[in-house]
């Protein structure tokens, strides 16, 4: 009985340190790292620079993690390459969907699979848009570069940060 005691409490505890940034518990008397409370940055000498993006993501009380993007400069046909989304803060309990639209002079379906919106972002916070670029089929004499634009849209539970788009180039 003593045993299972320990492992309640442990398990207890650990539940308890999970929760405690959800809740904004307060900091004990000894110190220890803070964080202040949503939509108080201003009122935080600490601010700096990179702080500016974590208010974009508060609304009324409410944290939205922010979403950018980034992107393979450019894959040889044949090969693949990818968009990396980037979630911060990334989800304690999970991930997210996440609405992306796709543009730019390379055609799906002739230079690269079509890519399918939402795009997944795990708990890690990171997720990845794979693109597999296909064979020329044009058979043109132009060996002619073809970009690929992925552009994160708006959606419940997330802000779209900066950079808000990316290219990659599929190169001949």
């Amino acid at each position: 009985m003593k045993n299972r005691n320990t492992q309640l409490t442990a398990v207890l505890f650990v539940v308890a340190l999970a929760l405690a940034p959800i809740v904004q518990a307060a900091t004990p008397p000894e110190g220890g790292p803070t964080r202040p409370p949503p939509n108080s940055f201003a009122a935080n000498p600490r601010v700096t620079a990179n702080s500016e993006a974590s208010s974009a993501y508060s609304t009324e009380g409410e944290q939205r993690p922010v979403i950018t993007i980034h992107s393979t400069d450019s894959v040889t046909r044949g090969k693949t390459g990818s968009f990396v989304l980037d979630m911060k803060p990334a989800l304690m309990f999970g991930g997210t969907y996440v609405n992306f639209s796709v543009s730019g002079t390379a055609i799906p379906g002739v230079d690269y699979r079509p890519l399918v919106s939402p795009a997944y972002i795990g708990q890690a916070g990171y997720g990845v848009i794979l693109v597999q670029t296909l064979p020329d089929r044009r058979a043109s004499s132009s060996r002619q570069a073809y970009s690929v634009v992925v552009t994160l849209e708006p959606g419940l539970g997330y802000a779209v940060g900066a950079p808000s788009s990316a290219t990659m180039w599929i190169k001949p």
